[in-house]
């Protein structure tokens, strides 16, 4: 059985939601803060970071978008992600890498900023850069998204959660609405997904 180190309100929120939506069943495992350098847990996430998976078959991942891609590889049956072969396949794979190198750092610059300047005065222009910079990724999503109901395909896949994750983290919501009609639009019907709102008791994101 797959084995899910997670805690509420972080990136294991989407591999969570891949499980759930793919009716896989998996252990999950809550690692507190505190407990995120156990040379345990370590073994499993170098970094210390979660969300982390343990496969059945032996090894381990980190990095949620790897997490999930591999997900919807191992279980296309839940229709999570264009299979190999299908139009719609490049469009995830690039969606899902670029929200995971542009959008998630900066969200990690805005909340972590101490950790990205050696200046102890630096703190501030950290996190107003990180968010210019959360607003440029979430702006090119959101012109891919004109016309749209989902980011890839004609059908909801791990693209769209993981978007709703990331501009769920957006500190300054209002101002996001206002500025980023499409993604609202999308975000705001996947709010309402009954799996996507039970998870959401757990980890309140929104």
């Amino acid at each position: 059985m797959y084995k899910l180190y997670t805690r509420p309100g972080s990136g294991g929120f989407v591999a969570e939601a891949a499980f759930a939506l793919a009716n896989v069943p998996y252990e999950r495992i809550n690692v507190a803060k505190s407990e995120a350098a156990d040379p345990q847990f370590l073994k499993v996430s170098p970094l210390g970071q979660v969300p982390a998976l343990a496969l059945p078959e032996g090894g381990t991942m980190t990095e949620s978008a790897a997490i999930c891609i591999l997900l919807g590889e191992r279980h296309p049956e839940a229709g999570l992600a264009p299979g190999l072969g299908e139009e719609a396949r490049g469009d995830f794979l690039r969606w899902m890498a670029f929200m995971s190198s542009t959008l998630y750092p900066a969200v990690l610059r805005r909340y972590y900023a101490p950790r990205y300047t050696a200046d102890p005065e630096g703190k501030v222009a950290v996190e107003d850069a990180a968010v210019a910079e959360i607003d440029r990724g979430l702006g090119i999503v959101d012109g891919a998204l004109e016309g749209r109901d989902w980011l890839v395909g004609d059908s909801l896949s791990l693209a769209d959660v993981y978007l709703l994750m990331l501009y769920s983290w957006h500190p300054q919501p209002e101002k996001a609405r206002a500025a980023l009609p499409n993604v609202e639009r999308v975000c705001a019907g996947l709010r309402k997904h009954p799996v996507i709102e039970e998870l959401n008791a757990a980890h309140e994101m929104w």
